[in-house]
């Protein structure tokens, strides 16, 4: 357990405007930006996932029964607490490599810090990120700090998998139901916990939730030869949906009455709070986006929450939907049938429906 400083005397989330995921550039600005910069080199067919399409993590195929996996992720701070911050960056970075099914092997600090903050506070949010790389199945292995107005941490990491047994994108079938590993409305309790909206207690619980892995849930899905996967972050979970039913040529249909959502969540909602990443997932949906009109808008607004350390959504075939679920309760996970995948008709474009 890393040891927790005194308060500080500068409160973190007071140095930034927003935090989290919620802090990440929205896919409707970075679809056009990232347009045609796939890797095209020599060594481009050993780059098996990158950016055409788009995945959680590059994987780099160096032998027929290994794949090694990169990603890199990291924000402002989106609450007060040090050691809270220094474990909800590094599960949220951690989580790209146990999303297309690998293991973690290492991580390297990216951090950006003002020089007046405390060192026990610095101190503290990277012995907390180190932790929980162990606990991982990795080691924090170094990194690169610069100084800056406004705090940021994150993690480059490195990971490895089998190439034939990667969860990818692309890997949703029609028939597939689909599963979720956490509740849904981060985005939604820590601006309303700013606003006075949130109670302190639901953004506890909150908190808690972004601080778990999702290795668990990936080891289990992994010994059930699970291929169709993503984890629900910045985006929300119709953004993250979208880029899965794009990649599979297929529509993800969730269904609206079986959203988890963490207490405190909808009633953010109803009473107004939403972040500026809602309003770029909306408008990055929107063109494929189908919504029953009796869905209530705080609903709709949940879907569109960008998520901190989400949890994993996968497609399950429904041959084997019992024993997953079993074997991810076994391992402590809880987990939602919050929709299925479906078949497209005849020139119909990938898409998500709300119902």
């Amino acid at each position: 357990m890393t040891a927790r400083p005194e308060p500080p005397t500068i409160r973190l989330t007071d140095l930034t405007d927003c935090g989290g995921c919620a802090a990440k550039l929205g896919a409707d600005l970075l679809a056009d930006a990232l347009a045609g910069l796939g890797a095209i080199t020599p060594t481009a067919g050993r780059l098996i996932a990158g950016l055409e399409p788009p995945d959680d993590a590059a994987a780099y195929q160096v032998s027929d029964d290994l794949a090694i996996l990169g990603t890199l992720d990291f924000f402002p701070p989106l609450v007060d607490d040090p050691v809270a911050f220094g474990e909800i960056a590094a599960a949220n970075a951690l989580s790209d490599v146990f999303a297309m099914g690998g293991r973690v092997l290492f991580a390297l600090s990216i951090a950006a810090f003002p020089e007046e903050l405390p060192r026990d506070v610095l101190a503290a949010i990277f012995g907390a990120a180190a932790g929980k790389v162990r606990e991982a199945g990795g080691v924090l292995a170094g990194g690169h700090t610069i100084k800056d107005s406004e705090p940021k941490y994150g993690l480059a990491v490195v990971g490895a998998a089998h190439p034939d047994r990667l969860f990818r994108k692309g890997g949703a079938r029609p028939g597939d139901l689909l599963l979720l590993t956490k509740r849904l409305g981060t985005g939604l309790l820590v601006s309303g916990r700013r606003s006075g909206v949130v109670g302190q207690p639901d953004l506890e619980a909150a908190i808690a939730q972004m601080r778990q892995l999702n290795r668990a849930a990936a080891e289990a899905l992994a010994r059930h030869g699970i291929r169709g996967a993503t984890d629900v972050t910045g985006f929300g979970l119709l953004g993250h949906g979208l880029e899965m039913a794009r990649a599979s040529g297929a529509r993800l249909a969730f269904e609206a009455a079986s959203l988890p959502a963490l207490a405190g969540a909808l009633e953010a909602a109803r009473a107004g709070v939403e972040t500026g990443g809602a309003g770029h997932n909306r408008r990055y949906t929107a063109p494929a986006l189908r919504v029953d009109p009796l869905v209530a808008p705080e609903v709709v607004a949940l879907a569109h929450d960008p998520q901190t350390s989400g949890g994993l959504l996968a497609a399950v075939p429904a041959d084997v939907l019992a024993a997953v679920e079993a074997d991810l309760a076994g391992a402590g996970v809880e987990t939602w049938r919050v929709g299925v995948v479906e078949e497209l008709a005849d020139g119909e474009a990938p898409g998500v429906a709300l119902r």
